[in-house]
């Protein structure tokens, strides 16, 4: 009769484990799961539950989020016109966004910001949010610091 070799018991039971509970890469996006949803629109006055505040920050359930992955034009105080009107239109797109369908936040780094806002990536079915806003042309990927809008 074999005798199973006792020492290499853990790693199997760890790899085994890692097996089940893993999904295969090719089949995350099938798989994923959103549950997050809301009706957002422009935040308004000092009542801020859920509501867009910008093309990177919003108010979701009562809570702050900043989107950890991107940096947007500035709506309250922007540098010139070009960069307000940049910020505007990123504003809406976030704003439809999030209006279309569910969506998950995830923690990748830091929890929150030095202002206390919730720092999330906004994903659905997988997918940035904020990358697709980067492709539209309404964001640009956050290097660590504000980038410059009214430069031509």
């Amino acid at each position: 009769m074999l005798m199973p070799n006792r020492s290499l018991a853990p790693a199997l039971f760890t790899l085994l484990a890692l097996l089940l509970v893993i999904p295969a890469p090719s089949s995350t996006a099938a798989t994923w799961t959103d549950t997050d949803r809301g009706a957002f629109a422009s935040c308004s006055g000092s009542n801020r539950i859920t509501c867009v505040v910008d093309g990177d920050t919003f108010w979701y359930r009562g809570r702050k989020i900043r989107i950890a992955d991107i940096n947007a034009p500035e709506v309250s105080r922007p540098g010139c016109a070009r960069e307000a009107a940049l910020g505007a239109a990123a504003t809406r797109r976030l704003t439809e966004l999030l209006n279309a369908g569910p969506f998950t936040l995830a923690i990748e780094g830091r929890e929150t910001d030095r202002y206390g806002r919730a720092l999330r990536v906004v994903l659905r079915r997988g997918i940035s949010l904020g990358v697709q806003l980067e492709r539209e042309g309404r964001a640009e990927p956050w290097r660590g610091r504000r980038g410059d809008w009214c430069a031509v």
